[in-house]
């Protein structure tokens, strides 16, 4: 049975990913840094006969984290699937005019490093099995300029870099690199429900035909207010 590791798991997004590939025969490990919300997926999970485990680190200590995705290997034995979606908050975010370097560094230690240490984790047992998948979950900043997001659009557009180089380089050897950019707001029963993009999500891992999609298709970025 393959395993995801979910990390910045929370029952919005991180719980529908979590029963979207729980359901195609996943087992589930969740990580993030509030309990109580981690106690919500393990019980909706339960309900549903998925197999789960969750665990609490914070990924901005870097060695919490570390020792976090360790112990879901040795729990689970391997992690065939990393996705990666922690989300700080909307009031992180700095409008480009009054963006600072620390508003800036805040962002590159919630996101950029530990997307990076994850994947470091991760990568050197895909590359010796010859299979598995990174997934990056990301904002419209990650394509777009949107000034209202000046800090988080500095990272997220690094970050799509980091994945787009990733993907070129081991498209040919096994792994699977996806991005998915969300341009809109998570919320159950509207245009960005979780459950419809856990579906997109899915969707374009079990394909693989393409690196990265916007969520949702067609969405068309001139319209955002600045």
């Amino acid at each position: 049975m393959k395993t995801i590791a979910i990390v910045g798991a929370g029952p919005g997004l991180g719980l529908s990913l979590a029963k979207k590939f729980g359901e195609n025969g996943f087992r589930v490990a969740a990580i993030a840094r509030n309990p109580e919300k981690l106690a919500i997926i393990e019980h909706e999970l339960k309900k549903l006969n998925i197999e789960a485990q969750t665990f609490v680190a914070d990924v901005t200590d870097l060695a919490a984290l570390k020792l976090t995705i360790q112990a879901v290997k040795k729990e689970f034995g391997s992690i065939d699937v990393l996705e990666f979606s922690p989300y700080a908050g909307w009031n992180t975010f700095t409008n480009v005019l009054e963006t600072t370097p620390q508003s800036v560094l805040e962002q590159i230690n919630s996101y950029l490093l530990p997307a990076v240490l994850s994947v470091n984790e991760v990568l050197p047992d895909m590359m010796n099995n010859g299979f598995g998948a990174i997934l990056f979950t990301t904002g419209l900043s990650a394509m777009f300029p949107l000034p209202m997001v000046g800090n988080a659009g500095i990272v997220m557009s690094g970050i799509r870099n980091y994945a787009t180089n990733l993907h070129n380089q081991l498209k040919d050897k096994g792994v699977f690199i996806g991005h998915l950019s969300i341009g809109t707001m998570i919320q159950a029963g509207t245009a960005g429900d979780p459950d419809v993009i856990a579906d997109a999500w899915y969707h374009l891992y079990e394909k693989k035909d393409r690196f990265e999609e916007i969520f949702p298709q067609g969405f068309d970025p001139t319209n955002i207010p600045n």
